[in-house]
């Protein structure tokens, strides 16, 4: 994620500001766009400050009413909510002490997701309805006192996620528990929504098959997949193959984790390259990759711009004392499949 400047004084600005640090003026996000704009709130329609002044545009209701969003409607679109806002299907009860709160983490992260796969030419679309087999929903459901726990999962387009997960204590308690390093809510949001793109794009697909050669052939039972994993652990050597110890579990997982992993790296060489940032790695350093919407060959993008920034990025966690950000080894069957992944979402875009 690259920052941004304000629209009335130029000064930097990031993805998250509703307001301006240096002239204070009210912020919001363009999604068409891509930028970020500063504006006059007036009535129903908010005016444009600076470079966008005489243009007009509806704030999010989400905005409006609760303060978790800070993303902009054109004028005469008839829905209340931003293209992010507009995918979550079911909201937690905002009357239960600290859901607003894990709520907004939440559609903060998402709407970082909808970012970058936008840049990469893959806009997701609300779902219209339980016939509609194209579109994405996400349900945020809170765990109730006595009953069921919330599954974090995607079925058919429908994302469903624990509002928990947006709970520092027990993010952290779980990351612990389940042995996962790097567990975090984004990770989350881009390992479901992936499922979702094998779903939406590739299966029932001929890119179906060139899926199936490389992650494996994902009719196998998946119930008993995961019991195995849950029950043994990973197979011996499984770095040599897998992204992660999950990502051996089914190739379905695989699909998810590895896909999910290509959208950190995009997102992150972007932010890299942004604040000109150029480390010598294993291999020539070329950070051409400031536009995320044509991300050079994965062998560049991950070898030559991603691995020397994450290999930085440990060295200074271990100066502060901190666990490793990038705990990942990218072996070439790993490579492989983060190549494959780049061709067929590239070739799934329109």
């Amino acid at each position: 994620m690259h920052p941004f400047a304000c629209g009335q004084c130029g000064h930097t600005v990031f993805f998250e500001n509703s307001q301006c640090g240096q002239c204070q003026a009210t912020l919001g996000f363009l999604p068409a766009a891509q930028r970020m704009a500063a504006w006059q709130p007036q009535g129903t329609l908010w005016q444009g400050l600076g470079n966008d002044a005489g243009r007009s545009a509806r704030a999010c209701a989400n905005r409006l009413d609760h303060g978790v969003c800070n993303w902009m409607l054109d004028d005469d679109d008839a829905n209340p909510l931003c293209r992010s806002c507009r995918l979550t299907q079911v909201i937690p009860d905002l009357s239960v002490a600290g859901n607003l709160g894990r709520w907004h983490r939440i559609e903060q992260a998402k709407r970082r997701l909808v970012f970058t796969l936008a840049a990469i030419g893959l806009p997701l679309q609300q779902k219209r309805g339980g016939d509609d087999a194209h579109g994405l929903a996400f349900r945020l459901l809170a765990p109730v006192a006595g009953g069921a726990p919330v599954l974090t999962g995607h079925d058919c387009g429908v994302i469903t996620l624990s509002l928990m997960e947006a709970d520092d204590a027990h993010g952290e308690a779980t990351r612990v528990a389940m042995g996962e390093p790097t567990r975090n809510l984004l990770g989350h949001l881009r390992h479901e929504t992936a499922h979702y793109l094998q779903y939406r794009l590739i299966d029932h697909t001929p890119a179906a098959e060139v899926c199936r050669a490389v992650f494996g052939d994902e009719r196998s039972d998946y119930a008993a997949a995961l019991s195995r994993h849950y029950q043994q652990g990973p197979p011996p050597g499984w770095q040599q193959h897998f992204v992660s110890a999950y990502a051996s579990a089914h190739p379905w997982e695989d699909w998810a984790e590895t896909c999910a992993h290509y959208l950190l790296v995009v997102d992150a060489v972007q932010t890299a390259a942004s604040w000109g940032l150029r480390l010598d790695g294993p291999a020539q350093a070329t950070p051409n990759a400031l536009d995320p919407g044509q991300p050079p060959p994965v062998e560049d993008l991950v070898l030559c711009q991603w691995l020397p920034v994450a290999q930085f990025l440990n060295a200074m966690n271990r100066s502060l004392g901190q666990r490793d950000s990038y705990p990942f080894l990218l072996p070439p069957a790993v490579l492989h499949k983060l190549r494959t992944v780049q061709q067929l979402l590239q070739g799934a875009a329109p």
